[in-house]
């Protein structure tokens, strides 16, 4: 098949990285276009439209900064903007900037091969197109490939089953109905608090129980958005500053230099302050020193015991097997209230494990449950998922997935060596994945929208990581994560997820750099400044 058009710039995926990237782009004025598998943009916010699906970063610091005029314009109509309104604002910001012209959707993309001779990307999309690029961005996102769990039987189920993920458009009928909800991730959580007090019975089977702490959501009135308004930069500036991303900035008090009455009494402020205060704003010795954490654990699993009525149901929702903030945290709304409801019961599958899916429910070791719908809440392929999704084939025709096997290897998250003018936004290794996302990926957007532009004002037709600076990168990426407690996880953060074949407990994936933001953004600024020494530009 010939191919039918050639760009100076693929971009592949229109999410919130997607859509900031390409506009990026066009200002520059290169020829561009965007590749969406999707029938619309939105990426994380177009599919996971589950009940209870929003925010967990302040609103208005999830927000673009790129435009005055869109932060003015705007207006957050809650401080954890749920996924309906979350789609309005990214279609705003699409028409706003005339975005939709330079996108094409159905449009998924399932291999790529470089052409060392013509140094230029050859792709082909699914229906057998292809085009071709001199540069290709991946705008994939790190948690947009779901798996769905391995339970004998799935297909022979007869009434409604989907991941969260895949939440049909039309509306799904629960007021009577007796659902079931595997999984009590970030999103379980979130399900399951949601539609507690709307579906008739409600099962929820938990493999392992998460820490979770309160979201603390409220409105946003026309005053206080002028408020927000009006600090926008400084906003922005603090979440700059801070390891995560956020307005929260660690408290350096030092931990044992405090009683344990006024630690106390500090976390109860925290357990009050909205998002991931309890979390960012805490002491950073949390994070590395094993008796810090475990007092902060029992603390959590206190404020747990109070906000559950049954003694044998809180003890069966607290961890026994990961400290406190040492995997992805959850935050909700009245989740542990749901369990004190009369129609909502608790399936510890640690006693009593599913044995299948039958046509009119699950059966566990210990008995059957009918079931109207089922939901599944198991995760997804975290970070690395979507590229396993492509057939990517570097120089000398060497397969992504290959070189990727064991875990990933980059430069930065933004390139990999091997695979030249291949640039990534939130890919793996970079801060995209431990941080407020938004505002690690407008500074991975601005940094490879800087090399496009010096490579087209250069003449550069070939970039690629050297090997030594890329193998040095996942040095780094290794002691940040073997300082903190979190190198013990079983959560995502680490690549593990026990629907995905291959993904071992005890095997580690480092896919995240868990250095803070900031001195991350630093050497990424010291690179470009220095005329990108650790990179080949031919």
């Amino acid at each position: 098949m010939s191919e039918s058009e050639h760009h100076e710039v693929v971009v592949i995926g229109a999410g919130v990285a997607g859509i900031y990237q390409i506009k990026r782009l066009i200002d520059l004025g290169l020829d561009a276009v965007l590749l969406e598998a999707d029938d619309d943009l939105g990426g994380t916010w177009y599919r996971n439209r589950y009940p209870g699906a929003r925010f967990d970063s302040e609103s208005y610091t999830y927000g673009y900064s790129f435009s005055q005029e869109l932060l003015d314009e705007w207006h957050w109509k809650e401080r954890f903007s749920p996924q309906p309104e979350n789609m309005r604002y990214l279609n705003y910001v699409a028409d706003k900037f005339d975005l939709r012209r330079h996108m094409r959707f159905n449009a998924r993309v399932v291999a790529m091969a470089w052409d060392e001779e013509e140094r230029r990307w050859h792709l082909t999309l699914e229906g057998g197109e292809r085009l071709s690029a001199r540069f290709v961005i991946s705008c994939i996102g790190v948690l947009s490939v779901p798996t769905p769990p391995r339970y004998a039987g799935i297909e022979d189920f007869e009434g409604e089953a989907f991941h969260t993920y895949w939440w049909p458009k039309e509306p799904v009928p629960l007021e009577g109905r007796r659902v079931g909800v595997i999984g009590t991730g970030a999103t379980g959580i979130q399900v399951i608090a949601e539609i507690a007090d709307k579906v008739g019975e409600l099962y929820v089977f938990q493999r392992r129980p998460n820490w979770s702490t309160p979201l603390n959501n409220a409105p946003i009135s026309e005053e206080e958005m002028a408020e927000i308004r009006a600090r926008y930069d400084e906003i922005f500036a603090n979440c700059a500053q801070s390891p995560g991303g956020f307005e929260h900035v660690p408290d350096r008090r030092g931990f044992w230099n405090l009683t344990h009455e006024e630690r106390v009494a500090f976390w109860d402020e925290l357990y009050r302050r909205p998002g991931f205060a309890i979390l960012q704003a805490n002491f950073i010795e949390i994070f590395s020193d094993e008796a810090a954490n475990r007092e902060l654990s029992e603390y959590i699993a206190g404020r747990i015991r109070e906000r559950v009525d049954d003694p044998e149901i809180a003890e069966k929702l607290i961890p026994k097997d990961h400290g406190f903030g040492t995997q992805r945290l959850p935050l909700e709304t009245n989740y542990f209230e749901a369990y004190n409801r009369d129609n909502v019961h608790l399936v510890d599958l640690s006693e009593s494990p599913i044995e299948r899916i039958t046509r009119t429910g699950i059966q566990t070791s210990a008995e059957h449950y009918d079931l109207d719908v089922i939901v599944f809440a198991t995760g997804f392929n975290a970070i690395t998922g979507a590229f396993d999704h492509i057939d990517i084939r570097g120089r000398d025709g060497r397969e992504l997935a290959e070189k990727w096997r064991d875990g990933p290897s980059t430069w930065r998250g933004l390139l990999t060596h091997g695979f030249p003018n291949l640039l990534m936004v939130a890919g793996p290794q970079s801060v995209s994945g431990s941080t407020n996302y938004p505002r690690a990926i407008e500074n991975g957007v601005n940094w490879v929208t800087g090399l496009i532009a010096h490579a087209s004002d250069h003449g550069l037709t070939r970039i690629e990581a050297q090997p030594e600076a890329e193998q040095a990168w996942v040095e780094e990426v290794i002691r940040a994560h073997e300082r903190i407690l979190l190198r013990r996880s079983k959560g995502w953060f680490t690549g593990y997820n026990s629907n995905v074949e291959g993904h071992e407990a005890g095997k580690v994936r480092y896919q995240a750099y868990f250095g803070p933001a900031p001195k991350y953004v630093a050497t990424l600024e010291a690179q470009a400044a220095e005329g990108y020494p650790e990179l080949v530009l031919e």
